[in-house]
């Protein structure tokens, strides 16, 4: 089953957010027209509780961007971003969102990050979305959505080490730092993704 994976569509991580990626708006139109060449469509959304690890506010003296190592991993030190329950949080208003059959949160627990959509940073807890999809019987796995190097990169190289096939669609992501992009889609093809343009699927 040809299955869509909309990662963090929210207002936070779009311009005028508190942790914006630049001209991450532009996305949503290509993923709305998207959406109807899927068979299977489902969401992830960022949900931090207040004071959550990795944010550079709840760690005195540091600074926004500076990483620091957080129970034995390295951590960005992000700006307050995707609180649960915030408008911030929300889906962009302009998503549609009639054909999302579930949303899987992530980073929810207070002390540790979760990039991908399947487990936290350290994968010592599973969001419960590789079984899912195993039960729909998904096996063709296409992600779009933001930030592109980091959660949409971490949740397609997940896919990979879950048996699925994971297809980065490049015109429906946007990065925050376009270099280290170019590195995560030369890790994904190594690991046997691919990435493609929305114009190559088909209906």
């Amino acid at each position: 089953m040809k299955t869509l994976i909309i990662v963090d569509p929210q207002i936070d991580f779009m311009p005028g957010g508190s942790l914006a990626v630049p001209n991450g708006d532009e996305i949503i139109p290509i993923i709305n027209e998207l959406q109807e060449k899927f068979d299977l469509v489902i969401a992830s959304q960022d949900w931090h509780p207040e004071g959550h690890a990795s944010f550079a506010s709840s760690h005195k003296g540091k600074n926004v961007f500076e990483t620091i190592e957080l129970n034995g991993i390295e951590q960005v030190m992000w700006p307050e971003h995707c609180v649960q329950n915030t408008e911030g949080a929300e889906f962009h208003k302009e998503l549609k969102t009639a054909k999302i059959e579930a949303i899987f949160r992530k980073g929810t627990s207070l002390e540790i990050d979760s990039y991908s959509a399947f487990y936290d940073n350290r994968h010592l807890k599973s969001t419960g979305l590789s079984g899912y999809l195993k039960e729909k019987n998904a096996e063709d796995l296409y992600f779009c959505g933001l930030a592109a190097e980091i959660c949409v990169h971490f949740t397609a190289k997940d896919a990979i080490k879950e048996g699925f096939k994971a297809t980065i669609i490049e015109d429906a992501t946007r990065a925050l730092n376009a270099e280290d992009f170019e590195k995560a889609k030369a890790e994904l093809k190594d690991l046997g993704g691919k990435v493609i343009t929305s114009s190559t699927i088909e209906n």
